[in-house]
């Protein structure tokens, strides 16, 4: 539901904020107060094109912005965009600055259009004078009828996703085959060279210690002698000193029990150090200054330089390079059977979206049927006299194979006797279409399959002006429908009938003020008193009288 509206600076609107509640909401005034300006502004912020035409005079930008409750689908597609939730409501804005530029927000974090027009489904649905027909494409048409059918396309989308892949995964073996033989000579001699080499991981960097060690033969020996004397072979060693020293200790515990742990310790010092000048010896005895292995490991590691050159930065980087070779030349060799196998995935894949597109297109061919009747009638009930069907196509080349089925539904429409049926995109009259609208709506929450889920449908509808060319029972009758289509969900409409305007649940006005030499408009919620002036107004014009405040107050009491 829309819980608030609010522009600034936008168009002739200054600032105004309008809090709307369920059920049915009705925006009146004068012609030229700026009522379909209000819901433009929607518009913008459910994706529709901005213009810095719409910016007030004088200001560097125009603001638009509303609130709206959350709903489940709405929060994931925010999750999807990386857009955190703001608890149980979502806020959107969007600031159109006079240069032409613009910016968008979604719970006041930076945002796009394309997020916009995901999450506009999920909340709103606006039928504008001029946005009517672009908003009402073939995707809306096959939308409406799946709610009304209650048919969900979760399974389609899925048998698709697969289908997909799996055509992808073979395309791209396919298309990519002439390449992958250029390639396997240069591949064969990678692996070649690579294999020659007999590898192992970690060993360049094991063959370089070795490399230094050999390099420095006498300076390691010269350096480990020396260290093994100075710690025990002399005499001047840290050994003997070491053992001096015990031996004077050991005579001062005999006396005083507090040096025997001193003892001790010197004692494990000697025992280290005992270790130590052996392993000194040891690796000193262990050096080999072989001139061969040098010049051995030198070769070695000029391989695995000019390796690690050409395809990794280390050992394991090359092997890992050649393991990958391997497996691309393996995958050509084994191309016939990898290609048979995946056309067989593809053509199973195939087969389950075939079912489930055929059993969609006879659930909507079936629902097209009785929603065309249904539809008919509520239009010929709003002034119209009309001869309306819904055609269903199924397209079975894969090209027109989509995630919500191989079907084109198509809304058609013959507004006059023997007058061929049209598209409704060629309807002339924008309040002609509005109430194709207002009928397909209604029929639909009246009509949908009740033991079926239905599927996701807007939560606030919005119609502009739907009222152009009727009046009278007419216009009583609209104002039934939009009442009854605003039980099941909210709705916005922007009316110059009293008729209509006598349903509302809130009842909005909106109007042209001059302040300061500057037209300004308003909107503000009206009470019952002001609610009854204004249908007063609407129903006798300029002047209102006693006869109209009567008339107005009956009409009100009579829709309830």
């Amino acid at each position: 539901m829309l819980v608030e509206l609010r522009a600034e600076n936008y168009a002739v609107i200054d600032h105004a904020i309008a809090v709307f509640g369920p059920g049915l909401n009705l925006l009146t005034g004068e012609t030229g107060a700026g009522k379909s300006i209000l819901v433009d502004a929607l518009a913008l912020l459910m994706g529709g094109k901005a213009s810095a035409e719409v910016v007030r005079h004088g200001a560097d930008k125009a603001v638009v912005a509303c609130v709206f409750e959350g709903t489940p689908s709405a929060e994931t597609i925010l999750e999807e965009n990386g857009i955190d939730a703001e608890g149980h409501e979502i806020i959107l804005r969007r600031e159109i600055l006079a240069t032409g530029k613009g910016r968008v927000f979604v719970n006041n974090q930076p945002a796009t259009v394309a997020v916009l027009k995901q999450l506009a489904p999920e909340l709103a649905l606006v039928h504008a004078q001029t946005e009517t027909l672009t908003s009402f494409d073939q995707a809306q048409q096959r939308m409406l009828l799946d709610r009304f059918a209650g048919i969900s396309t979760d399974a389609i989308a899925e048998a698709y996703a697969q289908w997909r892949a799996a055509e992808e995964k073979l395309n791209a073996l396919v298309e990519g085959e002439q390449d992958r033989l250029r390639m396997v000579d240069l591949w064969s001699y990678q692996r070649k060279e690579i294999d020659a080499a007999r590898l192992e991981p970690g060993e360049d960097e094991t063959l370089e210690t070795e490399k230094r060690v050999l390099a420095n033969a006498e300076k390691l020996y010269a350096a480990a002698m020396g260290g093994f004397e100075q710690l025990y072979e002399g005499g001047a060693s840290a050994e003997v000193a070491l053992r001096a020293a015990v031996r004077n200790v050991e005579e001062l515990a005999r006396y005083d029990g507090r040096f025997i742990e001193t003892a001790q310790q010197l004692e494990s010092a000697r025992a280290t150090v005992g270790d130590v000048s052996g392993s000194l010896r040891d690796y000193a005895e262990g050096i080999n200054a072989s001139p061969e292995r040098l010049a051995e490991i030198e070769d070695r590691l000029a391989v695995l330089d000019r390796l690690k050159r050409k395809y990794g930065n280390t050992v394991i980087e090359v092997i890992a390079f050649g393991e990958e070779v391997a497996r691309k030349l393996a995958e050509v060799e084994d191309k016939d059977e990898i290609l048979k196998v995946l056309r067989t995935v593809l053509d199973k894949a195939a087969e389950e979206y075939q079912r489930a597109a055929g059993a969609l297109y006879a659930e909507r061919k079936s629902a097209a049927t009785k929603l065309s009747k249904l539809a008919e009638a509520q239009i010929n009930s709003l002034a119209m006299k009309v001869r309306f069907e819904i055609g269903v196509r199924a397209t079975e080349e894969t090209l027109a194979w989509t995630a919500a089925g191989w079907d084109t539904v198509e809304y058609r429409i013959a507004t006059n006797p023997g007058e061929p049926m049209k598209a409704l995109d060629e309807i002339a009259s924008g309040g002609e279409m509005s109430r194709v609208m207002l009928a397909l709506k209604v029929s639909v929450e009246e009509g949908a399959s009740k033991p079926k889920k239905k599927s996701a449908a807007p939560r606030t509808l919005v119609f502009d002006e739907i009222d152009i060319g009727i009046g009278g029972r007419a216009a009583e009758a609209v104002g039934q429908k939009l009442k009854a289509l605003s039980k099941g969900q909210q709705v916005l409409c922007v009316t110059h009938l009293p008729q209509i305007a006598a349903f509302a649940d809130q009842h909005f006005l909106i109007d042209k003020r001059e302040s300061d030499g500057r037209t300004k408009t308003q909107i503000r919620l009206l009470d019952d008193r002001a609610r009854t002036h204004e249908v007063a107004r609407m129903l006798s014009g300029a002047k209102v009288t006693d006869t109209s405040l009567q008339h107005a107050g009956q009409m009100i009491a009579a829709s309830r």
